[in-house]
């Protein structure tokens, strides 16, 4: 890791991040709300704002799984209004924004037989989909304590990720699955990860072409659904977060609105890609510790990601004084913008 703080100077140190690892960030798709899931078992909703190249975030409320029980994912609904989350309560929970539930734990909604990795909202049909340890994929209306659907993973789940009617997950075992959720969910491939390393993240591609998955080994696989293949373009895998001969995980991968992304990982360094002409963007130097997840807003301009432990050298290197901080940076158009092909002749 770096000496660095942050990735950038001027990016705002978000306050009230919490007490414990940073495991999911996620913004808004209506407006500038941050929303933080932590091992504290917290659940922390911030107000963003950008001027003139500057990010600020106030804190507006937080919520609590039950027990302090670790708050492993969260979502957004299609409207910005509610917040879906997941822990190791084992418990599916939504939280209206505005409103603070009865002893500040939201309502839960859905259940698991072990801790909910990852949840999602369908646009679609307005359901919640949670993936959890116990190998089900379940689906949720958020009225009904009983799933709508319950589907049978191969495997645990590990990330789940959806856009519009397309939902992929990644399980233990390097399956990847991807779902039509149109209506009724239904199958629609079913795959080995390209990469020979347990998978620790995936996303969906925004135009659902195909999606881009991390490994714990400093790769990332871009694969493109065989119907869709567009012309000139293949499935296709990179390394990423290596220093010297040390490996990193990738921990996440978030699209921006032009259909670039970002990774990060546990070498703490950000990266901003562009698949289609297979060129990084902008490589940030590292920071000192590792980070968890980043999320962009809807509009693309601003871009958080934390500094937490992800326990990837185990309990020796985690302590109770860890620092958990979450930054917020200013994406200027040339940083994430596609640059085009590159070409052996400048003028």
């Amino acid at each position: 890791a770096g000496a660095n703080t942050m990735a950038a100077p001027t990016d705002h140190n978000v306050q009230s991040a919490g007490n414990d690892g940073i495991s999911s960030l996620t913004w808004s798709p209506t407006a500038n709300i941050l929303v933080s899931s932590n091992w504290d078992g917290g659940v922390r909703c911030w107000e963003a704002q950008e001027q003139g190249g500057q990010c600020r975030a106030l804190p507006k409320a937080q919520v609590n799984h039950e027990g302090q029980a670790p708050a492993l994912c969260s979502a957004f609904s299609a409207d910005g209004n509610t917040v879906f989350t997941g822990g190791a309560d084992k418990a599916v929970r939504m939280w209206q924004l505005g409103q603070q539930p009865a002893n500040g734990v939201p309502q839960q909604i859905g259940a698991h037989d072990a801790p909910v990795r990852s949840v999602g909202y369908l646009p679609t049909t307005n359901m919640i989909v949670s993936g959890g340890w116990d190998s089900k994929l379940k689906f949720w209306d958020g009225r009904s304590p009983t799933a709508a659907m319950t589907l049978d993973l191969p495997e645990r789940c590990y990330a789940l990720d959806v856009r519009q009617n397309l939902l992929v997950v990644a399980t233990a075992g390097r399956q990847i699955i991807s779902y039509d959720v149109t209506g009724t969910p239904r199958e629609a491939e079913r795959k080995e990860s390209p990469l020979k390393f347990q998978s620790r993240c995936i996303a969906a591609f925004p135009d659902m072409t195909g999606f881009a998955v991390g490994s714990i080994e400093g790769r990332v696989a871009i694969h493109y659904f065989q119907k869709n293949v567009p012309p000139g373009k293949e499935s296709f895998a990179f390394k990423c977060h290596r220093q010297q001969q040390e490996v990193y995980s990738v921990n996440d991968i978030c699209f921006h609105p032009y259909g670039t992304f970002a990774t990060v990982g546990g070498d703490g360094v950000v990266n901003f890609w562009d698949k289609d002409n297979k060129q990084r963007l902008k490589g940030f130097p590292a920071i000192n510790r590792t980070i968890p997840c980043a999320a962009f807003n809807a509009q693309g301009n601003m871009f958080a990601y934390a500094s937490s432990y992800d326990w990837s050298k185990g309990s020796q290197f985690g302590s109770p004084n860890s620092q958990n901080e979450i930054f917020l940076h200013y994406v200027a158009e040339d940083e994430i913008k596609p640059k085009g092909k590159k070409t052996g002749a400048r003028r």
